[in-house]
């Protein structure tokens, strides 16, 4: 019963076309509409926010919401870090999603990044290498890039996935303290990608893409057979 109000919900949301922060009908309205009690309809609606489909405003009224993939992005980061820690290989899982889906959005980069974003890029990668200098290559550093990489691709759904890999990896690192990455190698890796991309190379944009990934499963594995 439950379920089948809210799929109601959602039908009117979709029918009348409504985007996000438009009014929806009153709880009187909809249990007139609907044909359900008050606390029906109540139960729907708070369901439906839980999904970030709609807001509820105490005192204003219901309004479309804002159909972000945080709630799933947030379901899918505590399945990957409460899995890595029953000794599942769900970090690794996650890590073959994100190579999967950047692999096979590379080409589309290759000679199409901005002009600006480029400079962003060079300057990054310059960060990373003075980084390396010191020892280490800052995570963030290493996020910033991918960021930046593809954010010419305008797509909310890809950078939200990819959130989900940083913030999972990011809860975990402790486990990775005895298999940091060779700095160096880490500055040449990127140094690759952007070269293949800048170059329009498609196919050695998708190779560099490929080991890079290829070395962090490496160590993903390396610590799983120690833990």
């Amino acid at each position: 019963m439950a379920s089948d109000i809210q799929e109601r919900i959602k039908k009117l949301i979709i029918d009348q076309r409504l985007p996000s922060g438009a009014p929806l009908p009153t709880e009187a309205e909809l249990m007139e509409l609907l044909g359900v009690s008050r606390n029906s309809v109540r139960e729907a609606l708070k369901a439906l926010q839980a999904m970030g489909i709609v807001e509820i405003r105490h005192g204003f009224g219901t309004y479309v919401g804002p159909m972000s993939m945080a709630p799933m992005i947030e379901g899918l980061t505590f399945r990957t870090v409460a899995g890595h820690y029953r000794g599942e290989d769900s970090l690794l899982q996650l890590l073959e999603l994100r190579e999967a889906i950047e692999t096979g959005l590379i080409a589309r980069l290759a000679g199409r990044v901005p002009a600006a974003d480029l400079v962003e890029l060079d300057a990054l990668v310059s960060r990373m290498e003075d980084e390396a200098d010191d020892g280490a290559v800052r995570a963030d550093t290493d996020r910033a890039f991918h960021t930046a990489l593809y954010r010419g691709l305008d797509n909310l759904l890809l950078s939200e996935v990819l959130e989900a890999f940083w913030d999972s990896f990011h809860r975990v690192r402790t486990d990775l303290v005895d298999t940091q990455p060779d700095p160096k190698n880490t500055c040449r890796q990127h140094r690759e990608i952007l070269a293949a991309v800048r170059s329009g190379d498609a196919v050695r944009a998708e190779a560099a893409v490929r080991d890079h990934f290829g070395n962090i499963r490496t160590r993903l594995s390396s610590a799983r057979r120690e833990r």
